[in-house]
This record gives structure tokens, sequence and C-alpha cells, in this order.
């Protein structure tokens, strides 16, 4: 199973009075979603499923992609990595999953599948961590494929 974890791209500030839901994507960042968006739709598979949390920052991220999506409750600021786990079948959805959502929770996703711990990995904004569960010869791991930051590319 292929999991593709992508932090939205830059946004405002939150500003006095407003919800942290209703952020928008920056100048800057409505470019790292379109850069990033050229680079994942070369690579991800036409079954792959892609599931985005509510904020408007990884909406107008997602919209980057041209493709639907499902917006998911479970995937907004602050989730539980247990949770975006649960969201995305981890490790028995037959389908490749996208997930467009937030630190630090994706950073925590990361480390406790890669390391078996939970920690507090940074991912940088705009960025794609793509990993993979394996079984080789009766060994299964999950392995990191690819990690893309948008200001790279």
């Amino acid at each position: 199973m292929d999991l593709i974890l992508w932090r939205h791209a830059e946004a405002h500030v939150l500003r006095d009075g407003q919800d942290d839901l209703e952020r928008t994507l920056t100048p800057k960042g409505e470019r790292q979603a379109q850069r990033m968006a050229e680079w994942l739709n070369h690579r991800l598979a036409h079954s792959t499923r892609i599931l985005v949390s509510p904020a408007v920052r990884t909406q107008q991220t997602a919209k980057a992609l041209d493709k639907s999506f499902k917006t998911l409750a479970a995937l907004a600021p602050d989730a539980a990595p247990d949770a975006v786990l649960k969201a995305v079948r981890w490790p028995d959805a037959s389908e490749p999953m996208l997930v467009i959502g937030h630190q630090p929770t994706l950073g925590q996703v990361a480390a406790l599948l890669l390391s078996g711990q939970p920690q507090d990995w940074s991912v940088k904004k705009g960025a794609v961590w793509w990993l993979r569960r394996r079984d080789r010869e009766g060994v299964v791991d999950t392995v990191l494929q690819a990690v893309q930051a948008p200001d790279c590319l």
C-alpha cells in the first residue's frame, strides 16, 4: 500500500477572530501547490484515492491536482495520527491513498510508520512524503519512497 502525505502549501497567518479552518493560501502557497500538483500528477496511479482536511488551505491545495477528492473531518488540524491511519485503512487499503493535511499530524504519522514510535517529525509546507508498505519474502516493512518539497522543483 502506498500512502502519500501532502502538507498544505503556505497559508496566511491566522488573524484575530479568524477561525483556523478559514485560512487561505498565500500567492506563494498557490504556486507551491501548483508545482507539487504537477509533480504528483506525473506519478500518482489512476486508482489513487485523495482525502483532504476540511480547512480552506488544504482544499485549495487539493484543487491544484484537478482531480476529485473526499473531504474528511477526521483530517482537520490537530487530528490524531491514529485517526488518519483509520481513514486511509492502513495497511489494508487496496489502492494508493493521498492525504492532504496538516502539521503536526502528518509528521507524526510518518514517524509512527517509519520508526514505530510516536514522534514529532517536521514536514515542510507544501511537501510530500511518499510511504510504501511492502512484503518481501515474508518480511513486512514500511519504506520511504520519496520526499519532495515544492521549492525544489
